[in-house]
């Protein structure tokens, strides 16, 4: 059985504000593919706009971080908050950016190394080193 989404996806752009964030996305991804993840948003224009122009700004917009790292920090993200959907998306588009199969194996290494050492240090409740807490200094 396919799961369902909580609220139909938005093929239809006949609201102006779908329409327009929908193009922006074509345009910046070069594609005319608008994923299960936008058309579930186009509900709420007003929602869409915010969440696409964070988006857009943070994930599509030249920053210091490579685009690659940015798609696979956001895949390490989406794996530790249980986002199946996000950890489908962020590795096609790492492997899109560059993600070699190597990289991919280390970057979950890591991401299961982390969540064993942070559900052991909060299950023993460890006390942060005065050296690594900038308040303390």
């Amino acid at each position: 059985m396919v799961p369902m989404s909580v609220l139909p996806l938005t093929t239809s752009e006949t609201d102006p504000r779908v329409k327009a964030v929908f193009d922006d996305i074509r345009t910046t991804r070069g594609s005319d593919f608008i994923n299960n993840f936008w058309q579930a948003l186009a509900f709420d224009p007003a929602l869409l706009e915010r969440t696409w122009a964070d988006v857009k700004a943070v994930m599509a917009t030249p920053t210091v971080l490579d685009p690659k790292v940015k798609e696979m920090l956001y895949l390490a993200v989406s794996a530790a908050n249980a986002c199946s959907y996000c950890v489908h998306s962020h590795t096609a588009a790492a492997r899109a950016k560059g993600m070699t199969d190597a990289e991919h194996s280390e970057l979950l290494t890591i991401i299961s190394l982390a969540a064993r050492t942070n559900t052991l240090a909060n299950a023993l409740q460890i006390p942060v080193d005065a050296a690594f807490d900038k308040s303390q200094s």
